[in-house]
């Protein structure tokens, strides 16, 4: 195999080998956790945000009928706020560590559900590249095979020149995988936390209406949320 002609995608393939086959299969793999993870944070995380959002313009005037009404409506029943606001409200513990080990018990396993398929990634992240070593290594042994079983004037460049590009091939398409598999990893990663910091503070909100916070009108603040009530878009 010649240099020149490793411009074509099928030659690219062909001197991978074996090991860039597995490796083709890991990063379709790895695409597919990522678009599972994007489209199932888009569709809970965005929604419980806006019900959070909600639940704070009624909370100070400890309108639990209305929040408990927005937590059961289509679409939102099933997110993770519905879960923690449903489950507070409706519990008849009237003390605050029983009340907070609630909230934790739910968001502990709404931050599960949620982290589900992460540490696939991380695993991708972090073997991908000793894949791609492996295939590396294996190129470099074909490569001195071939050239210790030609010998005289023959044994040019041409002879190591396949066993070379197997092993550039695959340390490449291992850094392919693993980059964008880490890259996604912490970036889903820091989303899950920082909803279920959000969790926290929305769980200790209600918890305090419950127990302590005396009925009040709600603030001028929250005027864009009642403005997305009225829209019909809550």
């Amino acid at each position: 195999m010649e240099f020149s002609s490793m411009g074509s995608m099928k030659e690219l393939i062909r001197a991978g080998g074996p090991v860039l086959f597995l490796l083709i299969g890991l990063s379709i793999y790895s695409i597919s956790i990522m678009i599972d993870r994007f489209f199932k944070y888009r569709s809970n995380i965005n929604k419980s945000r806006r019900l959070m959002e909600y639940v704070r313009y009624q909370l100070p005037a400890r309108n639990f009928n209305k929040i408990t009404d927005a937590c059961r409506k289509n679409g939102y029943s099933n997110t993770a706020a519905a879960k923690l606001v449903l489950n507070l409200i409706k519990s008849d513990k009237t003390d605050i560590a029983d009340l907070n080990d609630l909230a934790d018990s739910i968001i502990n396993w709404e931050t599960a559900q949620l982290s589900r398929k992460l540490s696939e990634l991380a695993t991708l992240a972090s073997t991908t590249p000793f894949i791609g070593l492996f295939g590396t290594v294996l190129g470099v042994m074909r490569a001195f095979s071939d050239l210790s079983s030609i010998s005289g004037a023959s044994a040019g460049p041409s002879v190591v020149a396949k066993g070379i590009a197997e092993a550039l091939v695959n340390t490449a398409a291992g850094l392919f995988v693993a980059v964008p598999a880490l890259i996604a990893y912490n970036y889903f990663l820091s989303k899950v936390n920082f909803f279920a910091q959000n969790m926290q503070y929305l769980a200790q909100e209600i918890i305090s209406a419950k127990l302590y916070k005396e009925p009040q009108r709600p603030e001028n603040t929250f005027a864009a949320v009642e403005d997305l009530i009225s829209a019909g878009k809550l």
